[in-house]
């Protein structure tokens, strides 16, 4: 159980749009860059992701360090380009004093260290990942509980094409849950790996697998959840391994999760769109008659979740 003495985390978004970049008059609020994440708890520093938003990140970070050594841990859900286009352009890791630990799992075709040094090669980046000065620990994951410091961490497969790996920091101050890719579990039903499934089978898979994912998330204090499209979009994106407004809310209310951050916004989607599906959440939840604080992610903007305070 969290102290009363416990530091509150940390949350702090650097990117949160899915698929490309869309800096912009028209994505001013909710921001442009893909997706990067900072939980900042029990003296660590967690870094969720390196889209674009990791070079900002970057230079705050030197900002506030100064002459003194940063030493950061980088959790990886997946090697989509919008997940890892950042890294190149993080600053700290062409600092010999700094020290980056870089997790995440193997994916299909190649371990998670050809992953990372893939797009540095030439002819795509002029350095090399083997080139970069900072002290850089590249770290395959096998286990799906680990620890860093004294922030326990638990991964999760989620639906992606691809593979993609969900991330809960248990801190002492409260969890954060991490799933910026994810497609309900429904669309199991019509993958190739229900192929070889009787329609019965297929059903109690996905059924069984979407229980196994709400048991991960169950109270979680903030769960940053894929939200990529209206409902009306989702119909025609079908099999793209992302997530509606109305799914997004469904997994939190099941999950019994105290604060819904949608996340991973499309890149068509404007502020005002944003806006719009916010709404729409937020009415669901009064709609079921229970309780959900519910937001969309910001660029720039922090969330803290303040330790509990025990009788």
């Amino acid at each position: 159980m969290p102290s009363a003495s416990a530091s509150p985390v940390r949350i702090k978004f650097w990117g949160t749009r899915g698929s490309i970049a869309v800096p912009g008059d028209a994505t001013l609020r909710y921001g442009g860059n893909t997706t990067c994440v900072t939980v900042r708890a029990n003296d660590e520093i967690i870094v969720l992701d390196a889209g674009s938003g990791i070079r900002p990140l970057g230079i705050d970070l030197e900002k506030e360090f100064g002459t003194q050594p940063i030493k950061l841990s980088l959790l990886v859900t997946h090697a989509h380009w919008d997940h890892i286009q950042g890294l190149p352009f993080f600053k700290p890791a062409y600092d010999s004093k700094n020290e980056i630990s870089i997790f995440g799992f193997d994916e299909t075709g190649a371990t998670f260290r050809q992953i990372l040094a893939e797009p540095m090669k030439s002819p795509f980046f002029p350095i090399a990942m083997r080139e970069l000065s900072g002290k850089i620990a590249i770290k395959k994951l096998n286990e799906m509980r680990f620890s860093l410091g004294t922030v326990q961490v638990c991964a999760a497969f989620v639906n992606h094409p691809g593979g993609c790996a969900g991330y809960r920091l248990n801190t002492s101050a409260g969890s954060v849950a991490f799933l910026p890719d994810h497609e309900p579990y429904e669309f199991f039903l019509h993958s190739p790996r229900a192929n070889n499934m009787s329609p019965e089978q297929a059903k109690k898979t996905a059924a069984n697998d979407r229980a196994g994912l709400v048991q991960f998330l169950h109270g979680s204090d903030i769960l940053i959840l894929d939200a990529q499209y209206t409902d009306e979009e989702y119909e025609k994106y079908i099999g793209w391994g992302h997530g509606s407004v109305s799914s997004a809310v469904s997994l939190a209310l099941d999950a019994e999760v105290h604060r819904l951050v949608l996340f991973h916004h499309d890149p068509n989607h404007d502020d005002q769109m944003v806006d719009k599906m916010v709404k729409e959440a937020r009415l669901q939840v009064t709609k079921s008659g229970r309780s959900l604080e519910i937001e969309a992610a910001r660029e720039g903007a922090e969330i803290l979740v303040e330790s509990k305070v025990l009788a």
